[in-house]
């Protein structure tokens, strides 16, 4: 059997899979649970494995992981010398991009049809949900590989004076740096719905406020959060157009993460391709580039075992 991990900043998932990527058993556990992914490891119990694989919420160094929103350091040595076969660790979205490769076409949501189709072009991944990812799919001349990416935490830049008062609420909260991860991830969205509301009373909630304001939203009832999440889509729409460019992204555009499928009807409303495509010089060539919303949520889990299961072709 093959194992594929999922580990984020709240939980992890893991799934043993056949080789020919069939899921035989699946279980989340929450990550404050637990001291260590090897705790993890030791509830789920997974039994003799040929290989494993690991998508990461951080960056991957020489075999290790520090993960971003946890106190753990991940290392393949340490796995491997406790799972019995070899391991491979993948930042987040590395695994992410690659499970996009074995999605069906039912598996998308197509925002922006391509207008010609660059056989193994690149291929530009973003992902918003607990944080922002970014990465790269490349054509070898074999197979499609994933390249890592903290372009998440790069600066970011408004495009209208509106996002110009944004930055600057938003640097005022956060200090002297703003990333595009500020304004592209589940507390983006609060920050942008207490940018609207300024001092107006927050909505009613219980639990997570961002998914208060993100059900708000798509229900129609609070104005504040309505044009929160339509500036979430435009900025969604621009950072996913600046990918494109930083890779020169012939093969498309997916849009993945937890946050998009559940606010498709937002992304399908026109905002996000409209500011996909404002680069300038370069407009006409963003509008001939395919854009879809990846609908698996476990695209990263897919993308772990998809990389075992070829790295033994």
């Amino acid at each position: 059997m093959i194992l594929a991990g999922d580990t984020g900043g709240t939980k992890t998932v893991l799934a043993l899979f056949d080789r020919d990527g069939r899921i035989a058993r699946e279980q989340l556990f929450h990550c404050a649970e637990f001291p260590s992914l090897e705790a993890i490891l030791d509830a789920f119990n997974p039994g003799p494995l040929e290989g494993a694989c690991f998508g990461v919420a951080g960056p991957v160094v020489a075999g290790s992981a520090k993960i971003t929103n946890l106190p753990w350091t991940i290392e393949e040595r340490a796995l491997q010398q406790k799972l019995g076969a070899p391991v491979k660790l993948l930042n987040d979205l590395q695994a992410t991009a690659l499970g996009t490769l074995a999605l069906p076409p039912e598996g998308f949501s197509v925002l922006q049809p391509e207008a010609h189709h660059d056989l193994h072009g690149t291929i530009a991944v973003i992902a918003p949900g607990t944080g922002l990812g970014e990465a790269t799919l490349v054509h070898d001349g074999h197979r499609y590989v994933a390249l890592p990416s903290e372009g998440g935490h790069a600066d970011w830049a408004p495009g209208t004076d509106e996002e110009l008062d944004l930055w600057r609420f938003l640097r005022e909260k956060y200090g002297g740096h703003v990333s595009v991860e500020r304004v592209l991830c589940g507390n983006g969205i609060g920050d942008l719905y207490d940018f609207y509301r300024r001092g107006a009373p927050h909505l009613p909630y219980q639990g997570d406020r961002n998914a208060a304001v993100t059900q708000a939203a798509l229900d129609k009832t609070e104005p504040h959060a309505i044009r929160a999440l339509d500036l979430f889509a435009e900025l969604l729409g621009a950072e996913a157009g600046n990918v494109a460019l930083r890779t020169m992204a012939t093969g498309g555009v997916v849009i993945g993460g937890g946050i998009p499928p559940r606010i498709l009807p937002v992304l399908q409303n026109g905002r996000l391709v409209a500011r996909f495509s404002q680069k300038g010089r370069f407009h006409t060539w963003a509008q001939a580039l395919g854009v879809r919303v990846a609908l698996e949520p476990r695209a990263a889990l897919l993308g772990a075992a998809h990389y075992v299961i070829t790295s033994k072709d």
